[in-house]
């Protein structure tokens, strides 16, 4: 950079500068959000080749910004976001100079009308959206061959870390998170793509309830599984994005039940004490036949940390139900009808209008779209794209309650527990299908180097008692590990 003292503040302060660090240094006036961007976009070009998590930059990043330092000057921040670049992962609808396409050349060229409601909910807190991130195409529902990080349009995703996986479909905005290339970044989660990302990547990943983010504007793939939610590097950074997103949206009706937390002190969320006394249960069943021993050994770890902030683990718990018994024919039959409702609704001058179409512009383009096949894409296309066939209606009641009831909601009365906890992204299944939250904070790092995390998952709308523990978790270890680019 031709600006040393930029520079100097780029390489010594930036990484791992938190959003209060930066909010902080501009109300002192020692950096500004323009300069922020200048110095985020001077890291994705030089750092981001080693990664490939940025699909595209906004043109006008930098022009927004001035603008927010100028009403900075004036009236004041508009919220702890103010001034702050954040990336969107490449599924949510930014009514600009930017492209949202879920990672497929078939839409490489579609421009939305307007802004998803969770990307307005942004702007509104005084957010720069900085740009779009890759991600595993179509949601990693396109092939089940396919590679985690990988799409038609940007390549693949590579973890900061070394050659291990970068993870599930929010993998670009979790990655750029931890090679500091934004302040923060949303992903979205339909099963695991969140909390796996987040935990390969070592961030705090918020999974929310189904209903307390708006998923308007969003490319969906399950309308009663999908959810966006933050990447930060801290549990404090994460909450900021978070609380920004949530909020009423008369199109998406189930975000009405949000107003459960109407009056909550979030920041009294942010509790070290918050873990003692709580009962964390451990259902070592559903993960100790498929983790490998180094796994264990760090989980094991992680419940000593645990024990360590005050917390009684109830280990050995049995949920009933195990994460294979879910399935995915909830997703298979509620895709076709989710997309083609989307496409359906976008511009005129789009020619992609359907899942039929995406499936025929990838059979006419198959040295560049069809690298993993597309057999989900093609599974999905044979329903009805109704929802009213009995194997989707059966289907979707039996997950909800298997998941639900027998599994999450038997656990916490029976053994009369607050969360339960699962190495890295074991166990999102069920809160996948219940529409539970959960949260992902890093526990530093396993054998060779690949980052570890434990996630938290609780009852619907339990955000706040998660994010505390998550904090209480992350003040007493401190397992953010910084990547070596």
């Amino acid at each position: 950079m031709e600006n040393k003292r930029l520079d100097k503040l780029r390489k010594e302060w930036l990484p791992e500068a938190t959003i209060r660090d930066m909010q902080e240094k501009m109300e002192r006036e020692e950096v500004t959000a323009e300069e922020l961007v200048t110095m985020y976009l001077a890291e994705i070009s030089e750092t981001d080749r080693n990664v490939n998590s940025v699909l595209e930059v906004n043109p006008d990043a930098m022009q927004i910004a001035r603008m927010l330092d100028y009403e900075r000057r004036m009236t004041g921040p508009r919220s702890g976001l103010h001034g702050i670049p954040v990336l969107l992962k490449d599924n949510m609808d930014t009514g600009d100079r930017m492209h949202t396409s879920a990672g497929s050349l078939a839409l490489k060229e579609h421009y939305p009308g307007e802004d998803a409601f969770l990307v307005k909910k942004l702007r509104d807190a005084g957010a720069v959206i900085l740009g779009k991130t890759n991600m595993t195409e179509w949601a990693n529902f396109m092939s089940d061959k396919m590679t985690n990080g990988w799409s038609s349009r940007g390549g693949q995703v590579k973890n900061p870390y070394g050659p291990f996986d970068v993870g599930g479909s929010s993998s670009g905005s979790a990655a750029a998170v931890a090679a500091n290339l934004a302040a923060a970044s949303v992903g979205t989660e339909t099963t695991g793509s969140i909390i796996e990302p987040a935990s390969q990547n070592s961030l705090v990943g918020i999974k929310p309830t189904v209903g307390a983010v708006s998923r308007t504007g969003v490319i969906p793939l399950s309308v009663t599984q999908d959810t966006p939610g933050p990447f930060g590097r801290t549990v404090e950074d994460a909450l900021m994005v978070f609380r920004a997103l949530t909020g009423t949206d008369p199109e998406d009706p189930v975000t009405a039940l949000s107003a459960v937390w109407a009056g909550t002190d979030w920041d009294a969320v942010l509790d070290p004490e918050a873990l003692n006394g709580v009962r964390i249960g451990v259902a070592r069943n559903i993960f100790e036949r498929e983790a490998d021993t180094g796994v264990m050994k760090r989980f094991d770890e992680a419940l000593g940390a645990l024990r360590d902030c005050g917390a009684e683990v109830i280990d050995d718990i049995d949920l009933g139900v195990m994460e294979d018994d879910l399935g995915y024919d909830v997703l298979l039959h509620e895709f076709k009808s989710a997309l083609n409702g989307y496409l359906g609704r976008t511009e005129p001058g789009n020619p992609i209008r359907s899942l039929a179409d995406v499936i025929e512009f990838n059979n006419s383009h198959p040295d560049e779209t069809l690298r993993f096949g597309q057999n989900l894409l093609e599974e999905s296309e044979r329903t009805s794209g109704t929802l009213t066939e009995r194997g989707y209606l059966e289907a979707l009641e039996r997950n909800r309650h298997l998941a639900a009831e027998v599994a999450l909601e038997s656990a916490f009365r029976k053994h009369r527990i607050d969360a339960l906890v699962f190495p890295k992204s074991h166990g999102c299944s069920f809160g996948a299908a219940a529409g539970y939250p959960g949260v992902a904070v890093p526990f530093g790092a396993g054998e060779g180097g690949e980052p570890f995390g434990i996630t938290f998952y609780g009852r619907a709308f339990a955000e706040p008692d998660l994010i505390g523990y998550a904090f209480a978790f992350e003040h007493r270890v401190r397992g953010r590990i910084k990547p070596e680019l």
